[in-house]
């Protein structure tokens, strides 16, 4: 039976709709942002936080505040637009629903230029930035020629993307072992976690989301054209393979910047645009902007539970991700393939 096509009337209802629930992940940041600073092994009361901003002083507190929980909240909340946004990429350029720029390899590649330059060259930590850039973009290049064959499937994607991760964790192992003597840290940006950030890593973080943002969210468009196909794509004067190569570019330097800051941090690119798409649709010019603010929110509440939860031990808010990311994954594994 054939579906009705939407009435003239529904069109404005539905883009109202999907307004409005922009303008509730555009809330959620803001309540995970307050909740972020508020919570921790010292709570700081909300008419404190309003008291700092406002240029008033609060003691022990005001430093905490502005040295430790605000730069951190900053970083969670740029990380999570960063990874949400490379995945939401991932899955239209990819044409595959279970894209994540750490199930596929990508963040892999970048873990292992990262890791390189922070074991073998830490005087030249400025370089782990674009060296992970370089990884990931090498990642996203090898998994399209292992996955070519007459076009590209979903299913020879992730697993072309499975192996090439296997590889670069491969390689990783294999830093750690011979530079078993620096190994600490490397571990635990393996695991991905937001301790010890602060203002130096917000100076380096929000270049590369401020530039990923302006360069996708304008695409909007061209991801909606790709999504009927490439003929017909090609049929709408779209170059395919162009867009292609420079979307996979954006996604690479988004998922770069975030794991040079934070680690490997996992499942973000996968679930968030999921949930953004079960609630606002499949139309890019709201997904995108969507997954942005939702990531942002995960991430943040994330990290405030994984350092409230068992304090004063504080868990890396990889393994908390990492809780929630793989029940969902296997979920979509049953009902996408």
């Amino acid at each position: 039976m054939l579906k009705r096509p939407a009435a003239k009337s529904e069109i404005p209802r539905r883009t109202g709709r999907r307004i409005l629930l922009l303008i509730f992940f555009g809330v959620l940041p803001g309540a995970a942002g307050i909740l972020s600073m508020m919570k921790g092994s010292v709570s700081i009361p909300l008419s404190e936080i309003w008291s700092v901003f406002q240029g008033g002083s609060a003691g022990v507190h005001e430093q905490i505040l502005w040295n430790i929980r605000l730069p951190r909240t900053i970083v969670a909340a740029l990380t999570g637009a960063d990874l949400a946004l490379s995945g939401a990429i991932l899955q239209a350029i990819m044409k595959n629903p279970l894209a994540d720029p750490h199930i596929i390899g990508v963040s892999s590649g970048a873990g292992l230029m990262g890791i390189l330059i922070m074991l073998a060259f830490p005087q030249f930590g400025w370089l782990i930035t674009p060296a992970a850039f370089l990884g990931a973009m090498g990642a996203a290049v090898l998994i399209y020629l292992l996955a070519w064959k007459n076009g590209i499937q979903p299913v020879r994607i992730i697993l072309a993307g499975v192996a090439v991760s296997a590889f670069f964790g491969a390689g990783i192992s294999a830093l750690l072992i011979f530079y078993s003597d620096r190994v600490h840290n490397a571990l635990m940006w393996m695991v991905g976690g937001l301790s010890a950030r602060s203002w130096p890593h917000v100076d380096l973080l929000w270049p590369y989301t401020l530039a990923g943002l302006l360069l996708a969210l304008p695409a909007a468009r061209h991801l909606n054209v790709l999504q009927l196909g490439d003929e017909l794509a090609r049929g709408l004067g779209l170059h395919v393979e162009r867009t292609r190569l420079f979307l996979t570019a954006v996604a690479a330097l988004l998922a770069a910047s975030a794991v040079s800051v934070v680690g490997l941090l996992g499942f973000v690119g996968l679930i968030v645009p999921h949930i953004a798409r079960l609630m606002i649709g499949s139309d890019y010019r709201f997904l995108l902007p969507s997954s942005v603010l939702l990531g942002a929110a995960v991430v943040m509440f994330s990290d405030t539970f994984a350092r409230t939860v068992f304090a004063p031990v504080e868990l890396p808010v990889g393994i908390i991700m990492a809780a929630l990311g793989a029940p969902f994954f296997l979920f979509l594994l049953r009902r996408e393939l």
